[in-house]
């Protein structure tokens, strides 16, 4: 079972039909909702601020989420895949977007709904994703606008395919 604990008297709270592999690591303030996946070696630590995540969120192997002590939160909207050791730290990611593998998003950043983060890149504090776009690089910077159906059907794909994954671990 994944390490769930407590601190200054937050409790994480756990949403309907999520799956925590057994070493992921959840502190705190966190709220994950229903139909959620946690992945190996992942840590949500909610510890100094608070971690709000919503339905249907893939957060895969070696992901860090984490805020600054009373000025970040970290927020995660609805149907999110965040890829493998990516980083976000007191941003907020709107539903339906994309953060690739080894991705770094930083403090007060906004990733808008639908946006793609390319693996690798960092977003800097501060930094305002349109929806509906594609970052890439180190700085993250513009690279194209991507068809709102397209996006959210590419999104999707990769969410629904994290309910079936996560389906073959509850089996077992």
């Amino acid at each position: 079972m994944a390490l769930i604990k407590s601190v200054r008297g937050f409790t994480p709270e756990i949403g309907e039909n999520t799956y925590m592999a057994e070493n992921a690591t959840i502190i705190g303030d966190v709220v994950v909702g229903r139909d959620c996946s946690i992945w190996f070696n992942t840590v949500l630590r909610g510890d100094v601020n608070s971690i709000r995540i919503g339905d249907r969120v893939n957060v895969q192997d070696g992901t860090v989420i984490h805020t600054l002590y009373q000025k970040s939160v970290s927020v995660i909207g609805n149907d999110v895949s965040i890829g493998h050791n990516a980083v976000i730290h007191g941003a907020e990611v709107k539903d339906g977007a994309l953060i690739g593998m080894g991705a770094v998003v930083l403090d007060h950043a906004v990733v808008g709904e639908g946006a793609i983060i390319a693996a690798g890149s960092v977003v800097l504090s501060g930094t305002q994703i349109e929806p509906g776009s594609i970052y890439a690089g180190v700085p993250a910077k513009f690279v194209k606008k991507v068809d709102p159906d397209q996006s959210k059907e590419i999104n999707q794909k990769i969410a629904n395919n994290y309910l079936m994954y996560a389906s073959w671990f509850k089996e077992e």
